[in-house]
């Protein structure tokens, strides 16, 4: 715990053999409550390696259901469990575990209710050596979007987060995409909201085991995080109100 708030970290997972037992190995459990594994129907032994490390809450999705449809069956089992803090990292050691404690007590304080990990500020980005071409999307969706949602951040495709529960229990990430583009959505639902959003600087690492979407893959989710922004742009003009902005009507 962390102010008396409990944490839970989730790893969203898929072949992630290679990786999980390194990042597990890093994740601070003097402040971490438990974790909480969900395999995506991986083809390696990821399963047998979570189960291994005795983590906390090992699920298994029975088919392939998309790295949004992970992260739902994550966060809706944190909030099952009572979390107070809940901290999103892949298993893949893209993003250096160490920084949990850090986010956490930016949520726990009261300062933000979100909490980004980013790439950009103090330039882990390229000292990780993201691909270039990655990095240049990067900054030019960024730059679209902070204008469409008038908004300030420094990145908008970080895989690494800290929620306050309050945030996830507030909005409908269960209604958003199975796939990639679930991250922009649910960072786009949590500005639309109103709620106070941080960043920290984090480093990163590229390497053959990190997992990564291939070029045609990222040009779907750049056209995805431009519909997303736009959705936003329209909602908070009161042109248009899409489904995207609506109240969960579960909350836990």
């Amino acid at each position: 715990m962390i102010e008396g708030k409990k944490i839970a970290v989730v790893l969203p997972a898929y072949n992630a053999e290679r990786t999980l037992t390194k990042t597990f190995s890093e994740i601070p459990a003097n402040v971490v409550d438990f974790i909480i594994l969900t395999d995506d129907k991986s083809s390696d032994k990821t399963l047998e390696v979570a189960r291994s490390l005795n983590i906390s809450h090992v699920i298994e999705h029975n088919r392939n259901l998309g790295y949004g449809a992970n992260q739902k069956t994550c966060y809706n089992k944190a909030l099952d469990l009572k979390a107070d803090i809940i901290v999103m990292l892949h298993p893949d050691y893209q993003y250096t575990p160490l920084l949990i404690p850090s986010m956490c007590h930016l949520v726990s304080s009261g300062l933000y209710q979100v909490v980004l990990a980013s790439r950009i500020l103090g330039k882990g980005a390229l000292k990780g050596k993201m691909p270039y071409y990655r990095y240049f999307f990067n900054r030019i969706l960024t730059f679209i979007q902070n204008i469409l949602m008038n908004q300030k951040l420094s990145e908008y495709h970080t895989g690494y987060r800290a929620y306050s529960a309050e945030v996830l229990r507030e909005i409908d990430f269960n209604a958003n995409s199975d796939n990639f583009i679930f991250d922009n959505q649910i960072l786009a639902q949590i500005l639309f909201k109103g709620f106070r959003v941080g960043e920290i600087s984090c480093p990163t690492s590229y390497f053959p085991e990190a997992s990564s979407i291939n070029f045609a893959g990222s040009l779907v989710y750049g056209t995805g995080c431009l519909l997303t922004a736009a959705r936003y742009f329209l909602g908070k003009s009161g042109i248009y109100r899409s489904s995207l902005f609506r109240e969960r009507s579960d909350r836990k």
